[in-house]
């Protein structure tokens, strides 16, 4: 949808053997670029970068926590997408793990970009940034409240993006993305809902839904994502701008798991309920009219992104 050829040469995503991260790596060899994806794999899996050809790309295991390593990598690289981050499913677990990789991670990000000249950085963060709504659709300007460890460390790491972009002119643009689906989403207990539930059905487990399934969110396919970050990367105008990266489609936690069941021919399957998880956010009604109005259209229908997304579980399953 858009190539960066003719405008960057050689790219570094942080988090580039994870679920977007490989997305992200994967269209940018396509595009013609030099790739350098950075991954300590704690999350990231190299089955994910295992399918590319590697005359242009160049895979580094180290840690964005580790300012020493990572520091080199950037020797070159005219844009990045720091895409690493420690998840919501883990910020419970490891509140301070949490805070070193999503806060000082970025800012080691950032700070490596900036010494080594690097043109233009697209920084992944997430709704969760918000909070609870104060009201719908929320926009950018709704304010940052987060009720969660997570959403708290993730807001730090957009802080430190504006202020770079403040003080010393970084060209950054901040994504705020909700609930990404698609292909290579991990679908272990610590992955992604969709994935979750389609792993569960496909073993014959009850989908466990936590609360009572009216929780709404905003799926939004990786693909989609990953060409969000193209923009962003192509458009001056983004520096120091935030965007909600969310679809703006309205699907209930219950309909999901319909769905699902639905698209495996399981519509018997047992679903259950159980106490919500704590700091999660009930509602997303998301507005992207910003993001719309750079000319960014979805291209992906949520059936259709959820059945390529249920394909690769069964892989997953399989192994």
């Amino acid at each position: 949808m858009y190539s960066l050829r003719g405008h960057f040469k050689r790219a570094l995503v942080t988090g580039g053997a994870g679920f977007v991260g490989s997305h992200l790596v994967e269209e940018l060899l396509a595009d013609g670029l030099e790739v350098v994806s950075v991954d300590d794999y704690s999350a990231g899996k190299r089955e994910n970068l295992a399918h590319l050809e590697r005359s242009r790309l160049t895979e580094v295991e180290a840690s964005v926590t580790d300012f020493a390593a990572i520091r080199p990598l950037f020797e070159g690289v005219d844009v990045v997408f720091h895409e690493a981050c420690s998840k919501m499913t883990v910020c419970l677990r490891d509140p301070r793990r949490d805070l070193e990789v999503n806060a000082e991670g970025a800012y080691n990000v950032l700070e490596a970009a900036r010494q080594a000249g690097v043109k233009k950085l697209v920084h992944a963060s997430t709704g969760s940034v918000y909070g609870e709504p104060q009201y719908f659709p929320s926009d950018e300007n709704h304010p940052l409240n987060p009720t969660s460890f997570y959403g708290c460390s993730k807001l730090a790491g957009e802080k430190y993006a504006r202020v770079f972009h403040h003080l010393f002119g970084l060209d950054t643009a901040l994504l705020r993305y909700y609930h990404v689906y698609g292909p290579r989403q991990d679908a272990s207990d610590v992955g992604g809902v969709c994935s979750i539930f389609a792993r569960q059905a496909l073993l014959d487990q009850p989908i466990t839904i936590f609360g009572d399934g009216t929780q709404i969110r905003s799926f939004t396919y990786v693909k989609d994502v990953v060409n969000i970050n193209k923009l962003m990367a192509l458009r001056p105008e983004t520096a120091g701008q935030a965007y909600n990266c969310a679809s703006g489609i309205q699907v209930t936690i219950r309909e999901l798991a319909d769905a699902i069941v639905q698209l495996l021919g399981k519509p018997d399957h047992p679903i259950v309920y159980s106490d919500w998880k704590l700091g999660d956010i009930k509602n997303f009604q998301v507005s992207n009219q910003k993001l719309k109005g750079l000319g960014f259209e979805f291209q992906t229908d949520f059936r259709a992104g959820l059945a390529q997304t249920l394909e690769s579980v069964k892989q997953y399953v399989r192994r």
